[in-house]
């Protein structure tokens, strides 16, 4: 089983091409999207290539491939446009007896634990900040952000495959791992 996980496309077609080229060349199952998908918020610069009447067609056509959770940049109007679901708060996976709860972050995150079992996997977005650590009673992950990535980290998204996951760059480079 092998699964990518990406958060805040936030509307550049750019980096939602390199996203989805990264998706096929790793031959992942599912891409678990992690919110902000098409709007740029109020608070960040327009990345490269801002154009989510381009980024639409894009994740559409992935439309049953895709699983993906509300960000804080969603609204209806987005879910008008977009083929699959997009306004669940969050997400739970079952991956190889692993249970995920995947969210984007900014309602539930490590100062606003959702409820979480022992051993439990809590994934989100939403502060463009690349995570993978161990915690009292649970692991926190962040694949980071595809294309407005912060504290001097690459654009990134996530692999989980056989136990590991790892954080990487568009050019498939390992930047961070951590085994679960």
């Amino acid at each position: 089983m092998k699964y990518m996980f990406a958060s805040d496309i936030h509307g550049s077609a750019y980096y939602c091409r390199k996203m989805l080229d990264a998706y096929k060349e790793e031959k992942a199952e599912r891409l678990v999207l992690l919110g902000d998908l098409l709007y740029h918020g109020p608070r960040n610069d327009l990345p490269k290539e801002y154009a989510p009447k381009e980024v639409i067609p894009m994740l559409n056509a992935m439309k049953n491939e895709i699983y993906a959770v509300r960000g804080n940049c969603e609204a209806e109007v987005d879910q008008m446009v977009l083929q699959f679901p997009v306004m669940a708060d969050y997400c739970i996976l079952n991956l190889e007896g692993r249970t995920f709860y995947a969210t984007h972050g900014h309602v539930y995150n490590e100062n606003n634990l959702p409820p979480l079992r022992e051993g439990d996997i809590l994934i989100h977005g939403h502060t463009h900040v690349l995570r993978a650590e161990l915690r009292k009673g649970y692991t926190l992950l962040n694949p980071g952000s595809v294309s407005i990535p912060k504290e001097g980290n690459p654009p990134t998204y996530a692999i989980y495959e056989d136990g590991v996951f790892s954080i990487k760059d568009f050019e498939g480079n390992i930047v961070k791992s951590i085994g679960l």
